[in-house]
């Protein structure tokens, strides 16, 4: 998607921190020593994972997924270059698409989003979301962040039907969170400070249907 090949390169104001990084995986550390399907999505120049490569327990998996052609290239090197995946390189994927071309029947037990929410449209992020529940097992985890205090100074700096759109995204996010989230945190030594979200898949969602009817309206 064009728009979200747009707006991810304008997404993030920094690198995220070691910090953001770290909380952002620990999804993954919390399952250890067990195996893992991993998605990352929207990876940047990789400084999540950086961190995720080091922490994939034997015979897991991990997908990552970058729609940044230039990113993506970088994503690739530095897979190949991290040594001690040895026997295990081969069970990292980097791909060159949006998280909505994603054509897999894999179930993950962590995704690690690093796209930026607050450039999109509340279509775009419903859609997000709906295909990131879609792709998660009963009981998985997603971590995603958004940056502290963004969308007010945005919303000061803008025009009205922009303030309005981000003023939607923000409802549909709360939305999710009061459904799913299990932790919140600030990581304040990160520029600019950042807030980190958790959620779960309920482990009694046994297909779809429990997410999407779980939805609100769209405004069009």
């Amino acid at each position: 998607m064009e728009s979200i090949r747009h707006h991810r390169a304008v997404g993030s104001v920094a690198p995220s921190s070691k910090s953001l990084s770290s909380l952002l995986a620990n999804p993954l550390l919390e399952r250890a020593p067990r195996s893992a399907n991993v998605l990352e999505v929207g990876a940047g120049t990789g400084s999540v994972t950086r961190v995720l490569l080091p922490r994939i327990p034997r015979g897991s998996r991990l997908d990552i997924v970058e729609a940044n052609a230039q990113f993506a290239a970088h994503l690739r090197e530095l897979v190949r270059g991290y040594q001690n995946l040895g026997e295990q390189q081969e069970r990292v994927r980097v791909h060159n698409i949006g998280v909505e071309q994603l054509a897999t029947d894999r179930r993950y037990d962590v995704i690690v989003s690093g796209l930026p929410f607050s450039n999109f449209s509340p279509r775009q992020v419903d859609d997000i979301m709906g295909r990131y529940f879609d792709l998660l097992r009963p009981g998985g985890t997603l971590t995603y962040f958004s940056y502290c205090g963004s969308r007010w100074v945005r919303a000061l700096l803008t025009s009205r039907p922009e303030a309005r759109r981000q003023h939607d995204v923000k409802d549909l996010l709360h939305h999710y969170h009061r459904r799913y989230a299990v932790g919140c945190w600030t990581v304040w030594g990160n520029l600019p400070p950042a807030m980190v979200w958790q959620l779960r898949r309920p482990l009694d969602a046994v297909n779809q249907s429990e997410v999407l009817t779980a939805r609100p309206p769209i405004a069009i």
